[in-house]
């Protein structure tokens, strides 16, 4: 499985590259392969993402701006989607990618956390009676 990032290379957005810049190190960091997929230079590359994006995740205007983040055909999303997934520590599971080895389980949600609580305060609750 590659991890396909569409970018530009020539924007004139600063925003917009430090965001680039940004996946790219993160992907460097973590040794996912990946393959940088220029949407400036390539017609074809630009219009596959502006196709493949979901209509449901495309801006107002319907042109989603790079990088956009795909694993082979599925797509992963958008730079704050990616953002949201870093923070989170689940850029794995973002990219529909198997964790590495040793690494730690994914973050337990939030409901799970809520109902391992209850439990505990059932149990004491038990044990006080």
């Amino acid at each position: 499985m590659v991890i396909k990032v569409f970018l530009a290379s020539s924007s004139g957005s600063t925003a917009i590259k430090k965001k680039q810049q940004d996946v790219l190190g993160f992907l460097e960091a973590l040794k996912v392969d990946y393959a940088p997929l220029d949407i400036a230079c390539n017609e074809d590359n630009r219009m596959w993402m502006r196709e493949n994006v979901p209509v449901e995740k495309k801006p107002t205007n319907g042109i989603p701006l790079p990088p956009q983040i795909f694993n082979e055909e599925s797509y992963c999303g958008d730079y704050e989607t990616f953002f949201d997934a870093k923070e989170d520590n689940a850029v794995y599971a973002f990219l529909g990618l198997p964790p590495p080895p040793g690494s730690k389980k994914a973050p337990v949600k939030e409901e799970e956390a809520q109902e391992e609580v209850e439990d505990e305060e059932a149990k004491q609750e038990e044990e006080d009676e």
